[in-house]
């Protein structure tokens, strides 16, 4: 949530930002619905100091004064009862639409419309050339039967998986790899809950625009699509001090999206799925916007050691304007080459979101003289399973129909290959 005396005061940058966004939101109804609100909260307190005031002149005045000021109170309080409920209304009105203001862009977003508009920063390579015909990860996740999609979908429905043999050791291997790594630059690893309730989605940003992605359930309480969200509900409503930051977490949670919009899309293998592992980056660090750019750099660099670790060709994208998640203020993307499409997918993304969240939840802190200020919060996917595999698998084939494991997951899996099984 933006500041509201920052909204007040920079209504230009606001339509601006909106139009940069592509995003479908009337700002002039909310700079309409405010100077409603504050006029007629004006009328309320007047109304309200005017009561006090026949109060007293019950209690103090002549009998004369007493009998005209109740007459007076009577009128009073009715009419003060229907503008309470009139303001009653347009608060309501307005704090559903102060919730649904976008964060702004920083300058260095490229403008454009989705992700098709993103930039790529760098690159590192090189693209894999094969001298014999590839597989996809769905026919490697078959031959080497890492993975039962026929079984999971008569359990789960409609994109559930089973992992097993090397497909379920894979995936331990990576999470080590990616909480060790985390560990070596002073992260402090937790393991977060998926269930979570709804007041927390709605103060990360995540509602009350995106309930269709969500599950949840009959106690109302929602499954986790990212550790994000517990974890930035982790300090709730607490002041922490300057010298605690920056606070840096690495979280592990099993995460749930219902991948709304995406029917027909990656419908074989592990691209896409409802439900998924994840290891989170999460930075609480100091207001400063510099503070949360340096952060930025770094977290996106922990993110592509992780990558170069795993030997993968991939390229550093900058999130257009119209691919920009609701609360991010700049995103940058870690795309991963998957050679039987001949292209990057997306694997990874890292975010600055200034106190966008923290103003929603409260999560401020005391400087070194005093002042209280709210964080500035940045997350960043550390490595996210099983849709690495697809990229670790296709690029790491061999002409035998094995898969050669790197080098940085061959302590934590025993082996240096995946090898095709004979199925009876």
């Amino acid at each position: 949530m933006l500041d509201l005396k920052f909204i007040r005061e920079n209504k230009e940058l606001l339509r601006e930002a909106i139009r940069k966004r592509h995003f479908d939101f009337d700002i002039n109804r909310f700079f309409e619905i405010d100077e409603m609100r504050r006029a007629l909260l004006q009328e309320v307190e007047n109304m309200r100091a005017n009561q006090n005031k026949a109060s007293q002149d019950i209690v103090h005045g002549s009998e004369k004064e007493k009998e005209a000021a109740l007459i007076a109170m009577r009128a009073l309080k009715d009419i003060l009862g229907r503008k309470e409920d009139e303001l009653n209304k347009i608060e309501k009105e307005f704090n559903d639409l102060l919730l649904k203001i976008p964060n702004t862009p920083d300058p260095t977003v490229p403008e454009g419309y989705s992700d098709a508009d993103n930039l790529e920063l760098r690159n590192s390579g090189p693209i894999p050339q094969f001298s014999f015909k590839i597989k996809s990860s769905a026919e490697l996740l078959a031959s080497l039967d890492l993975a039962d999609f026929e079984r999971g979908v008569k359990i789960s429905g409609f994109r559930g998986y089973f992992l097993k043999n090397e497909g379920v050791k894979l995936s331990f291997a990576l999470w080590q790899l990616a909480l060790d790594s985390m560990a070596q630059k002073g992260f402090t690893p937790f393991i977060s809950p998926a269930l979570v309730r709804e007041n927390i989605f709605t103060e990360t940003g995540k509602l009350p625009l995106f309930r269709e992605d969500l599950y949840g359930t009959e106690d109302k309480l929602l499954l986790s699509p990212t550790a994000e969200i517990p974890m930035m509900g982790y300090h709730e409503d607490e002041i922490l001090s300057e010298d605690d930051l920056p606070i840096k977490y690495a979280a592990f949670s099993a995460c749930y999206r219902r991948e709304a919009g995406s029917y027909g899309k990656d419908e074989k293998g592990l691209f896409r799925v409802h439900e998924f592992m994840k290891v989170e980056q999460i930075v609480l660090c100091k207001a400063e916007h510099q503070e949360s750019v340096k952060w930025h750099e770094e977290l996106t660099g922990y993110s592509e050691e992780i990558v170069r670790a795993l030997e993968l060709p991939y390229r550093l994208m900058i999130n257009s304007s119209g691919d920009l998640p609701f609360g991010a203020v700049k995103m940058y993307d870690i795309e991963c080459w998957i050679p039987s499409e001949q292209r990057y997918r997306e694997t990874h993304s890292s975010s600055i979101i200034h106190d966008f969240q923290t103003r929603r939840l409260k999560i401020r802190y005391k400087t070194r003289d005093g002042k209280i200020l709210f964080a500035h919060s940045l997350n960043n996917t550390a490595l996210a399973t099983p849709r690495i595999f697809n990229a670790i698998l296709e690029n790491h084939q061999q002409e035998d129909g094995s898969v050669s494991i790197p080098e940085a997951l061959r302590k934590y899996m025993g082996a240096d290959k995946i090898l095709p099984k004979d199925k009876p």
